[in-house]
């Protein structure tokens, strides 16, 4: 430290004596020399202004990123610094006026210190004021010190582009630290210092103000329109503690159990929704073996918990609570459709190294397109539902050099499940044509891409609207689902309804017409009811930039207008035309879908019987390799 303050204190000994040249007295000489120093860093101040405006600017942006990556550590900070780099926001130049005020202070403190040292010599002929360079004998300046920060804290609370978004612990929490250590901070340096900082924080709401004047923040930032993260009230937040001690207690009990049974097989399953994916496997199983089915849910409130079934256990561990539990699984057979084994925080387990692992994917879609490279390179089976899936695997294990994995052509046994009840459903007539907008929650979706427009054509016509939110984007977006419900608020009830319930396929039943954009569910819609699909182009979902070293078209992008129309954003002004076209030729696209279906689909009608039984002969081996 002793270079330090003879290298700043010397540089900032020389300023400081030539401000006292012109003033004649060294408090004078205080105020000069902030004054300077001011004006020296005001240009760093007003790009640090820029930036802050930047930040607030992008920050909805930056909190989607943080609930779309969530857990995905390696691509949020990819996605952030491409972010920050499109908008030219930089991280120094948020830190430059606080890592140059810091040498600033250090000089102040030496110079004043040891004057002579720094003022030379004779500085005993220049008489600055001898308290100046002793401690505080009384409370004035210290007092003078703690007001200055506390007022500049206020000030900056009200006025800082960057302070006014903190919230109330945010912002006042630092104020009362700042408060704090100043008032430690100047009684333990000499008067001279704890007068610079006084004025410092002058200057700095004088600073401020001229910032904003130069660079107005509503200028720049949409307040009104922009999405925010939703702040949750005290009594949301007393409740999400409640919440969480409920679940801690629930999971301990429940993983306690689940660790203490012999498992030969378990189903894994993200949410509620989930289930239905499983089901008519599981159901297969209990019905033509003595297999247990345990299965792990990571939602409290998973409809499962309400299944009473003979051999079938379930237990609750949170998602945070499973990166341990993978890592400590010890069952025969894992069955679940997360993708990303061993990429991300879910990782093989570590105690039993025979697990084989199933991939159950829980939409008709592309393993290349949609999900991220390597998505499925560490599971073992995979659960094929069409020949695409067959041919992306197998293409994919070919150009990244993969060992071959079992690739089982399951058939989508959800299909099969659709197909059974909508043929048994009791058709009604509807008075007026039901139409269900389903998109998926991948960046710039229908709901946040386009959505207004469509409303707004839809409405005019005679339709009952259902708006069936992707259930990953109402988990991770609560703040745009209760600006969604806000915004529509007076419509809801009448021609509009918003479903968040996804235990019931109803609305995908007595739908007229399904609108989506990249979601699987159109397909799903069409091939169970043989009604065609509305598709909208907006910015493709690809999650592999690599998808096309795989060389198979995604079913996503050729079915498009095989079973449907697709249309791009900017022709939603035809909205009415292009949905009366569908309603008024429906029939035209069934024989279409029934093609695709019989071509692509495997097993279509047999999928429960398929996997199920293929489940149910591998724990037999197992069993048999146990008994040699």
């Amino acid at each position: 430290m002793g270079i330090i303050d003879l290298i700043f204190g010397t540089f900032f000994g020389f300023i400081m004596y030539f401000c006292y040249v012109i003033t004649g007295n060294f408090g004078w000489a205080i105020v000069v020399f902030t004054v300077i120093a001011r004006i020296v860093l005001f240009p760093i101040a007003l790009i640090s202004q820029k930036n802050s405006i930047i930040m607030v600017k992008i920050r909805p942006e930056l909190a989607d990123l943080q609930a779309r990556y969530e857990g995905e550590t390696d691509t949020l900070i990819k996605e952030q610094r491409a972010l920050y780099k499109r908008e030219k926001y930089s991280t120094l130049k948020a830190l430059l006026p606080l890592l140059l005020q810091i040498p600033i202070i250090i000089g102040v403190i030496s110079v004043v210190n040891n004057p002579a040292r720094h003022l030379g010599d004779d500085v005993n002929r220049f008489f600055f004021g001898a308290d100046m360079f002793a401690l505080p004998e009384n409370f004035l300046i210290p007092a003078l010190a703690i007001l200055s920060t506390l007022l500049l804290c206020i000030v900056q609370n009200k006025y800082n582009v960057i302070s006014r978004e903190q919230g109330f612990i945010g912002k006042w929490g630092v104020s009362v630290f700042l408060v704090i250590f100043t008032g430690w901070f100047v009684f333990v340096v000499p008067s001279g210092v704890g007068l610079y900082w006084t004025y410092s924080n002058a200057a700095g709401i004088i600073v401020l103000a001229i910032c904003n004047m130069i660079y107005n923040p509503a200028k720049f930032i949409d307040y009104e329109n922009r999405s925010v993260k939703h702040r949750k009230t005290a009594d949301e937040k007393k409740a999400d503690r409640l919440k969480r001690k409920q679940e801690k207690e629930r999971e301990k009990t429940d993983m306690q159990r689940f660790f203490s049974e012999e498992k030969e097989l378990v189903f894994y399953s993200e949410a509620s929704g989930f289930y239905k994916y499983f089901s008519f496997f599981i159901d297969y199983i209990l019905d033509n073996s003595d297999i247990t089915v345990h299965y792990l849910t990571s939602d409290i409130n998973d409809q499962i918990f309400k299944i009473n079934k003979p051999r079938f256990k379930s237990y609750f561990c949170s998602a945070h609570g499973m990166i341990t539990a993978f890592m400590k699984m010890d069952c025969g057979i894992l069955a679940m459709s997360m993708p990303s084994l061993e990429t991300y925080q879910y990782k093989r387990s570590i105690v039993k190294k025979d697990i084989e692992y199933i991939y159950i994917e829980h939409g008709i879609g592309s393993y290349h397109l949609t999900h991220r490279k390597g998505a499925v390179d560490h599971y073992d089976t995979i659960f094929c539902y069409s020949k695409n899936n067959n041919e992306e695997i197998r293409n994919s294990e070919q150009v990244y050099g993969l060992p071959e994995k079992k690739l089982v052509n399951v058939g989508f046994g959800l299909l099969d499940l659709l197909i059974k009840n909508y043929a048994v459903m009791d058709k009604k007539t509807k008075e007026k044509p039901q139409i269900l907008i389903a998109p998926s929650w991948q960046i710039n979706n229908i709901l946040e891409y386009c959505l207004p427009p469509l409303l707004e054509d839809l409405f005019a016509m005679d339709v009952n609207v259902i708006i069936r939110p992707h259930p990953e984007f109402i988990k991770r977006f609560p703040g745009k689902m209760k600006a969604l419900n806000e915004k529509y608020s007076t419509y809801i009830g009448s021609n509009l309804e918003i479903e968040t319930d996804f235990s019931s396929n109803e609305t995908v039943f007595t739908s007229d017409l399904i609108i989506t954009d990249w979601s699987s569910i159109a397909q799903e819609f069409s091939f169970t009811t043989k009604k065609p699909s509305l598709y909208i182009n907006t910015p493709m979902k690809v999650m592999n930039p690599e998808w096309k070293k795989i060389n198979v078209e995604p079913m996503e992008i050729w079915i498009r207008n095989k079973i449907g129309i697709a249309v791009e954003p900017e022709e939603l002004g035809d909205t009415q035309n292009i949905v009366r076209e569908l309603l008024d030729n429906s029939d035209k696209y069934k024989t279409a879908i029934e093609e695709i279906i019989s071509e692509y689909m495997y097993n279509t009608g047999n999928a429960a019987e398929t996997g199920g039984k293929y489940i149910i002969d591998e724990i037999i081996k197992r069993r048999n390799l146990r008994s040699e």
